[in-house]
């Protein structure tokens, strides 16, 4: 996991970026027909149902294109919303408003939507004491955002990126000449760098998961594309030894059976790559 000063730098990149991306030299269309010391006010509506998300990030936005903006929120962050709702209102320069609508609204749309499907896999898991992650399956320049999105949604975070978590996959393992000799290289290479590191291991087979218990400083087994029975059997071998993790393919229909078999974790991709954008948008009031 990331510290918070990483996370923040992050935030920050996308927002500079994104406005970067967006206004260029400059709104032109407000730029033109719009005094600059002309004042508004608008309201972000809601026209779909889920939960809320990216409303800290909105007030961030508005901020850094104008600081003198005021945001008055009336629905926080993870709450349920309904078409009709007013999740907040923006004071301020009407052209800092517009310049910072589009983003405000891209950013809102896509976490609302990871938020929503989180909350919905959240749902399905409880009681069972299995907890849902992330992947690295996210868009490229604004994965902050979409993990961020799926902590509103009462998810967790799995790693964030190359660097903070060793995750040593099918790949790693072949090119490495084996399981036994991979987590050996990594144990070598984590030592002589100084750095502390969990160690995730995937396993595509119940012989892959003995072979892994064989091997000290391991943090959790993946257990990659397993069916039930093999799952269940794989709980029970490594009992308290290390975290376990269901992956591949899980979806609505089999999130809670794959629950069931007693891992702590089960990650899903599906949670960033596969969500419909809720509706939303910005009015002048």
């Amino acid at each position: 996991m990331i510290s918070k000063e990483q996370f923040e730098k992050e935030i920050a990149l996308i927002i500079a970026n994104a406005l970067r991306e967006d206004v260029g030299d400059g709104d032109h269309s407000s730029l033109a027909c719009i005094p600059a010391d002309a004042m508004g006010e608008a309201k972000l509506l809601v026209k779909d149902r889920g939960y809320i998300a990216g409303v800290a990030f909105a007030k961030r936005v508005f901020h850094a294109v104008d600081p003198e903006m005021e945001v008055e929120v009336k629905i926080e962050d993870g709450a349920p919303v309904k078409q009709g709702d007013v999740v907040l209102f923006v004071k301020g320069r009407s052209q800092s408003i517009l310049k910072a609508e589009r983003l405000v609204l891209n950013a809102m749309q896509r976490m609302s939507a990871i938020a929503t499907k989180t909350r919905k896999y959240v749902g399905l898991l409880e009681g069972t004491g299995t907890k849902i992650l992330d992947t690295r399956k996210t868009t490229p320049g604004i994965r902050a955002l979409e993990k961020w999105a799926v902590t509103i949604g009462g998810g967790e975070n799995h790693r964030f990126a190359l660097y903070d978590m060793i995750m040593l996959k099918d790949n790693h393992i072949d090119f490495a000449g084996g399981i036994t000799a991979a987590i050996a290289k990594t144990r070598d290479y984590l030592n002589a760098k100084g750095k502390d590191l969990k160690i995730i291991v995937e396993a595509r087979d119940l012989g892959e998961v003995e072979e892994i218990l064989r091997s000290e400083g391991v943090h959790r087994i993946l257990l990659d594309n397993f069916n039930y029975e093999d799952t269940r059997k794989a709980v029970a071998l490594i009992g308290d030894r290390c975290q376990t993790e269901s992956s591949g393919g899980i979806n609505e229909q089999t999130l809670r059976k794959y629950a069931e078999c007693g891992v702590d974790y089960i990650s899903s991709g599906a949670l960033t790559h596969s969500v419909y954008n809720m509706d939303l948008s910005l009015k002048a009031v």
